[in-house]
């Protein structure tokens, strides 16, 4: 068993750590300076400690992350949870990985971007995607016992090579970073996409788990977890080293995003090599993100519609395809907005889940935390969209927190209690008649 758990947790690892988990903690790293280890420690907080709960909270339930959402309404579990697969599907989350790999595997050996190697790569890219989505009973296993090694050997050289020939004093932080900087990290690990992820990660972990034995809820649970586990410390130490990495490369030239970051790293490091030895990185990375995602969007239409599984990956696979085609700028543009409604409502829903047995599961408490951080995430995913709303905005900014990007915390709070005392209403009501 726990050689299953250390398989699962790379596999896991693997899964998670794709295109956003390469290019983001460089960029915290070289704009928090000085305040990197507070920094840093936000970004884990969400970019690791979330998604874990995340895939673990989906081990509570008998099918998927529906059923989490389901606690709220039927619609709005439907509605939901296709907005999340979607999103970190077809939408942004493959085609992101798809063309950052692209960025960062093929263009430093060539002289600026090319839509047609751009197209060759994608067509290869996702030729392989298909065809290891094609098994996903197999999947894990191919994973976890093949590619993940390769991937992590990949990352302690380039790890090595940093600590060895990087060494310079830690800059002066961004101004973002300056005075809140647990919390910058914080919202920054959102741009994983990771916490939504395990939403149909976790699907993949329980079956896999289930395909070895193990069926009863606690059992499962636990080695969910464990798993989990496995994977939030080998994220950890990625995270920290890509963002240390980052801290590393200020004043040695100016960058626009983390892949630029890395690539001068590696090149500062280990030259040429360092260009190719990255590229090893970014693809795999990327790849296994893709199937995983592929593997979890087919599984779950496939439940909810009588669309074949076949049809339903290579219809994934196609428009991601497409998309990916469009450019990362344009991708990214979209994505963050998005992500900035969506996100905190996963949120609230995975904690929620914790702490169900503490106010009994009441659906009032689940639709009042959720409305309410609705509203705010829904602001905020306009504003991010380019929408000017000066008289909302008078309000909104009164919320606690909500400089730091956590507006909706208290909201979330608010609506919860608000929802329970409706519960607690209702039952005395309820009991009142009776007598």
């Amino acid at each position: 068993m726990n050689r299953d758990i250390f398989i699962i947790g790379f596999t896991l690892f693997a899964l998670f750590f794709g295109a956003g988990n390469l290019i983001y903690p460089p960029t915290l790293g070289i704009d928090s300076g000085t305040s990197y280890w507070a920094a840093i420690s936000g970004f884990i907080l969400t970019g690791v400690g979330l998604p874990i709960l995340a895939v673990t909270a989906t081990s509570f339930v008998k099918n998927d992350a529906r059923e989490l959402a389901n606690r709220v309404h039927p619609l709005f579990g439907l509605v939901f949870t296709s907005i999340v697969y979607l999103a970190i599907a077809p939408f942004f989350g493959i085609p992101r990985a798809a063309t950052v790999g692209y960025e960062m595997s093929v263009e430093p050996f060539m002289d600026g971007t090319s839509s047609i190697s751009l197209f060759i790569f994608t067509v290869i890219f996702f030729g392989l995607v298909l065809i290891v989505s094609l098994n996903p009973s197999k999947m894990v296993d191919r994973i976890g016992q093949y590619l993940t090694p390769i991937l992590l050997v990949a990352i302690v050289a380039l790890s090595i090579g940093g600590i060895v020939v990087l060494n310079v004093p830690l800059a002066t932080p961004s101004e973002d970073y300056t005075i809140t900087p647990l919390f910058t990290g914080f919202v920054e690990g959102y741009l994983t996409m990771d916490a939504i992820a395990a939403l149909a990660f976790g699907i993949i972990v329980v079956n896999a788990f289930k395909e070895r034995g193990i069926t009863s809820r606690s059992d499962l649970v636990k080695s969910t977890l464990k798993s989990g586990i496995v994977a939030g410390i080998g994220l950890t130490a990625v995270y920290t080293f890509l963002g240390w990495l980052g801290t590393q490369m200020a004043g040695q030239g100016s960058f626009t995003n983390g892949g630029e970051i890395l690539s001068a790293a590696a090149n500062v490091i280990f030259g040429n090599f360092g260009a190719l030895l990255l590229g090893i990185i970014v693809v795999l990375a990327c790849l296994t993100t893709s199937v995983g995602l592929v593997v979890a969007a087919g599984q779950f239409f496939h439940k909810i519609t009588p669309i074949p599984y076949k049809w339903l990956i290579s219809i994934v696979t196609i428009a991601s395809f497409l998309i990916s085609n469009q450019g990362l700028n344009t991708i990214i543009s979209i994505s963050v907005p998005v992500l900035t409604f969506i996100y905190p409502i996963a949120i609230v829903l995975i904690l929620l889940t914790f702490i169900h047995k503490l106010f009994g599961g009441t659906t009032e408490v689940y639709r009042g935390g959720i409305l309410f951080t609705a509203i705010v995430s829904l602001y905020d995913g306009l504003v991010a969209f380019g929408f000017e709303m000066p008289r909302l905005a008078s309000v909104m900014e009164k919320l606690p927190f909500f400089d730091l990007g956590l507006g909706w915390l208290v909201p979330a709070v608010v609506g919860g209690v608000i929802g329970w005392m409706i519960s607690v209403s209702g039952s005395k009501r309820n009991t009142d008649v009776g007598a």
